[in-house]
């Protein structure tokens, strides 16, 4: 589902989606109410399926994009988020992340960053256009208790990676990943799962 207050965005990016044979544009708002009032009737629906993914900007009227990710996180969590935005603040990427988003691009890049981005998000990982990553890295607190080898770690869970994937692309072995992780949790003071991953995608690149 596409949703963007601009037609003729919401057009470009239809037509380029279109082509794409994996993939289906269901549905379209101009905003974040309409987008939860279609939601909501195709939830009632028992004929009909919700979205899989919903690729929206930040700045709409009605409903702000950071409001609208924080319900779509709270009510459908099964639904992935992907903004697309002319926003580069860091302050705006941290809180769309905190939100629940599972992407960020900005509006000038190639087209085919969206596609890599949908199918990186589709496959269950994170997705930050390199320009975002950047932008993160750049802003973030450098974690100067991490070692190397953590903050390679750090980069792979942000990234998406299971424990099993890391050790296989480090070459070591998943209880030493596990070690690790339960090492940079310590380091950090965190605690959960979900704290932890959050904090990866928060300082990728660091």
């Amino acid at each position: 589902m596409l949703v963007d207050d601009h037609p003729l965005v919401r057009d470009g990016l239809r037509l380029r989606l279109e082509v794409v044979s994996h993939i289906e544009v269901m549905g379209e708002a101009d905003d974040g109410e309409t987008a939860v009032a279609l939601l909501e009737q195709l939830d009632a629906d028992p004929h009909a399926h919700l979205p899989d993914l919903i690729l929206m900007d930040l700045n709409m009227r009605k409903m702000s994009g950071l409001a609208l990710a924080t319900l779509l996180h709270e009510r459908w969590p099964q639904i992935a988020v992907l903004v697309l935005s002319m926003h580069d603040n860091v302050e705006y990427m941290m809180q769309a992340m905190r939100a629940g988003v599972r992407g960020y691009l900005l509006k000038d890049e190639p087209a085919q960053e969206i596609l890599v981005a949908i199918d990186q998000v589709m496959a269950g990982r994170n997705h930050l256009s390199p320009t975002v990553a950047m932008k993160l890295a750049q802003a973030s607190l450098p974690t100067t208790l991490l070692s190397p080898r953590e903050r390679e770690i750090l980069r792979h869970v942000a990234a998406g990676s299971a424990n099993k994937q890391i050790a296989q692309t480090l070459n070591l072995s998943v209880r030493t990943i596990e070690t690790h992780r339960q090492n940079i949790k310590r380091k950090l003071g965190i605690d959960g799962q979900a704290e932890f991953v959050k904090y990866a995608v928060e300082h990728r690149g660091v």
